[in-house]
């Protein structure tokens, strides 16, 4: 069955950061180049937003994700291609500034690849990869940001519960799409003309010597 969700904003003092650089003041851009390097850093609702980086389950999953996607779509090797693929990009979208795990264009809204260090059009297709410490916010505060913006697709994965949500955005809210779990086969859209196993994702459960 599929659900609609809501896509309204929450307000900034649902969330809170250390990292704030000067309490009273909005965050800027300049902010970002102060942050340690083992932090990423995100400017949402004027909030200066911090994580460390992905731990390895994280990343193996976001890992795959790019690598399933990547020849088909990009490359255009065994699939349409047209699409641009990438890991971890720096969107600026208003007055907020967004890094999800992977995002995604199609050439034929952005056929010149910008030549910033960051992107100000809005993509096609989002991935967040969800943890225990990111989870709030990919889901309370990213997610409608993102339908703000027009972004039409969203995955959300969660590697510790091994799932991957889909949602379209319709009328500016989310509809969750698909589901899936464990090692389910996949064909997801935006990208349903790959199909692929979840268990790919996953850390692989460790095997007793025999």
């Amino acid at each position: 069955m599929k659900r609609m969700m809501s896509a309204r904003p929450s307000t900034p003092s649902t969330f809170t950061s250390p990292m704030n650089a000067i309490a009273g003041r909005l965050a800027t851009y300049e902010d970002l180049f102060d942050l340690p390097e083992h932090l990423i850093g995100e400017i949402l609702h004027g909030q200066l937003i911090t994580q460390p980086r992905p731990a390895p389950r994280h990343a193996l999953s976001a890992s795959g994700i790019g690598a399933e996607l990547t020849n088909p779509f990009q490359r255009g090797r065994g699939g349409p291609g047209g699409w641009w693929i990438l890991d971890e990009p720096e969107l600026h979208l208003g007055p907020n500034i967004l890094v999800p795990d992977l995002a995604g264009w199609r050439r034929e809204r952005m056929p010149v690849f910008p030549e910033t260090a960051y992107f100000t059009l809005a993509p096609d297709w989002v991935c967040e990869v969800l943890s225990p410490g990111t989870a709030r916010i990919d889901r309370v505060v990213k997610m409608p940001l993102y339908a703000e913006q027009g972004v039409e697709w969203l995955w959300l994965v969660d590697p510790d519960q091994q799932t991957l949500e889909v949602y379209r955005l319709l009328e500016g809210h989310w509809l969750l799409e698909q589901t899936a779990q464990q090692a389910d086969e996949v064909n997801a859209p935006p990208f349903a003309e790959h199909r692929f196993s979840l268990a790919d994702l996953w850390v692989p459960s460790a095997t007793p010597d025999r």
